[in-house]
């Protein structure tokens, strides 16, 4: 069966709609409309519920994306293998990240040495960057902390200790550290349960003793920037995360108890090839 079907499947499953499929794929609406009606006829299972333009995935349409999504991986990468003697001098390298730190100089490093290659970055939290790369959508992923699972390889980029940053009108904002005791009863400003920064310094404090406040609860680094600049209460931020400001201040913890670790993700299955190796090399050649 041609590999273009399930495309269009995949495109149509992540677009809910045949026309926003069809612009996606540059190509027209009837051949998308096509493609789908002869793999749901040919097959005689039903892909799709239709609720007018809008199309959702049956039970057997999940199943079939998977399976897919691997298909489509796969021809890429005999593309890659049989095309200009596996040299990767052009295609597209797919990467997913939790943020811009650390995954653009790994792209610019990455295009230094491959300037042929199309190289995309997705962005979203950790379980929405997992599940890309665990459905072929992404090729490899930089994120934070450990997710010990089978199906993935991680290789250890970096590792950089957690710090807080006040308000310059903040009494903290005279020191260059503080003691961890000194948290207690103070207002953090925190991202959502799940935040591997959020995770490491809850960690620390319960280690310590220490009863912080939650001042807030934000899902953002710049939303958390920007209520320490209100002075709601106190950020914490791995240090290569920080973003220098003339109303904010940096401090430490004294021994720098809490840090994240930054990993690149691929599935394990395809740790050997060609177009994931190629990353994997350029990046352990730039970890600090």
């Amino acid at each position: 069966m041609s590999t273009a079907r399930y495309r269009a499947f995949i495109a149509v499953a992540q677009h809910r709609s045949l026309s926003a499929a069809a612009r996606a794929l540059g190509v027209s609406q009837p051949t998308i409309s096509s493609q789908i009606t002869t793999l749901e006829r040919q097959s005689q299972i039903e892909l799709f519920h239709r609720q007018g333009y809008r199309m959702s995935l049956t039970g057997a349409g999940h199943k079939l994306l998977a399976l897919a999504q691997k298909i489509v991986a796969i021809e890429s990468e005999a593309d890659f293998f049989l095309r200009d003697s596996g040299k990767l001098n052009q295609g597209e390298l797919k990467i997913g990240a939790v943020g811009p730190f650390h995954v653009i100089e790994m792209v610019a490093s990455y295009r230094a040495c491959h300037p042929g290659m199309q190289l995309s970055i997705r962005m979203g939290n950790s379980q929405q960057v997992l599940h890309d790369l665990e459905h072929y959508i992404t090729d490899v992923a930089v994120l934070a902390g450990m997710h010990e699972r089978p199906e993935f390889q991680a290789y250890e980029y970096a590792r950089h200790a957690i710090i807080l940053f006040v308000h310059k009108s903040h009494p903290f904002a005279q020191r260059r550290q503080i003691d961890i005791q000194e948290l207690n009863g103070q207002p953090l400003l925190l991202r959502e349960p799940g935040s591997t920064t959020r995770a490491a310094i809850e960690k620390v404090l319960r280690q310590a003793g220490v009863k912080a406040q939650l001042g807030l609860e934000i899902g953002s680094r710049e939303a958390i920037r920007e209520g320490v600049i209100r002075r709601l209460g106190i950020g914490a931020v791995s240090e290569a995360e920080f973003i220098a400001d003339p109303n904010l201040a940096p401090v430490r913890i004294t021994g720098d108890p809490a840090h994240t670790t930054t990993y690149v993700y691929c599935m394990k299955e395809r740790s050997d090839s060609l177009l994931v190796r190629s990353f994997i090399k350029t990046f352990q050649q730039l970890r600090p």
